[in-house]
């Protein structure tokens, strides 16, 4: 998908203001038999009238985390936008046997669809298998369940573009540097996500043989563990030209680390886009230069995917009369040219 940014890609998929792609298709075949153009003309799409009833049913993990707090804050807030959706929302857990435990409340109340971000995707593989045998489709948001049978639709973000971006970012930057260094504070290990991150990042690095990168360490998505770990590796490295954060809670902590060791020689990229880590870039009075996107805007969406499947329709801006089998957003990467442009979508 080419980069549109978040606020104006969603007014793209489900705006009223959009052109349809078969209106588009119609206007340029216009010696195609007329009931054909008719049928890809009135393809029903999901817009801002109000139409049937929708009951979804929303189950994400515990939010512990300033992303996951946004993912449900984005989830409630779009719900509350359409009069004919009622959104049945859940505790949230991190422990996946209570997760399966709500969800599984979500299918006995017959909700019309559900949307799940799943603490653990594979452990949650059958109790999304279930609301689709019970016919409750699914809409599986960010962590993936391992059968595509489990989910209707998939959405979420780009964990190797992610990487891929930090690292062109930072390449462009040192390109003209003989023996740059760059080290890497990824997050939690025993994640895909994190080891998808770090290998977007070393494909990018493999464009620029001047760098290399001689550190990594692994911290736990925490400000605190940021710290700590950022303090090991100023420690161990006395000299490098760039870092990339993978996540901006934990980049907090980092910064922290940073400004207390005195350090200032090298720039960092942080990652997922908090507010503060926007405010830093806008400020430009730190090392933090830049944060790669991975928009809690996806649970907005998600909902209004959600919205069009228990309404039967497609979405505006496609000629399908289904919405997609799987969306995956695009990791933008945020700097002070344009940071403005992103703001609105940073999260505490």
């Amino acid at each position: 998908m080419p980069h549109i940014p978040a606020t104006s890609r969603r007014g793209l998929l489900f705006g009223t203001a959009a052109v349809s792609a078969g209106a588009l298709l119609t206007a340029c075949t216009s010696n195609e038999p007329k009931q054909q153009e008719q049928a890809t003309n009135n393809a029903p799409v999901a817009d801002d009238k109000p139409g049937k009833a929708v009951t979804i049913g929303f189950a994400g993990p515990q939010a512990d985390h300033g992303w996951l707090n946004a993912i449900n804050q984005n989830a409630k807030s779009r719900a509350e936008k359409y009069a004919d959706v009622t959104l049945e929302i859940t505790e949230g857990s991190n422990d996946t046997a209570a997760q399966i435990g709500q969800v599984q409340t979500l299918i006995n109340k017959k909700v019309d669809v559900l949307v799940i971000l799943p603490a653990d995707g594979k452990a949650l593989t059958q109790v999304g298998l279930q609301a689709m045998k019970a016919g409750i489709p699914v809409v599986n948001l960010d962590r993936i369940f391992a059968s595509p049978q489990a989910y209707r639709c998939w959405i979420g973000g780009d964990n190797y573009g992610m990487g891929l971006n930090a690292g062109n970012y930072i390449g462009e930057q040192l390109k003209d540097k003989p023996n740059a260094k760059v080290v890497e504070l990824a997050g939690l290990d025993n994640l895909e996500l994190t080891k998808q991150r770090t290998q977007g990042f070393d494909d990018a690095l493999k464009n620029y043989p001047n760098i290399r990168k001689v550190a990594r360490q692994a911290a736990d998505f925490t400000v605190e563990s940021g710290q700590a770990k950022m303090a090991q590796l100023l420690q161990a490295q006395s000299q490098f030209d760039a870092l990339w954060n993978h996540d901006d809670d934990q980049g907090v902590g980092a910064l922290r680390a940073i400004a207390q060791a005195g350090r200032d020689d090298f720039l960092m990229v942080g990652g997922a886009g908090a507010k503060s880590a926007m405010d830093a870039i806008k400020a430009d009075n730190s090392v933090l230069k830049a944060t790669v996107l991975y928009p809690p805007t996806m649970a907005a969406s998600a909902i209004d995917l959600a919205r069009a499947l228990g309404q039967g329709k497609g979405v505006s801006g496609m000629a399908e009369l289904e919405i997609p089998a799987s969306l995956t957003l695009y990791s933008a990467v945020v700097t002070k040219d344009n940071v403005d442009e992103y703001l609105p979508t940073g999260f505490n």
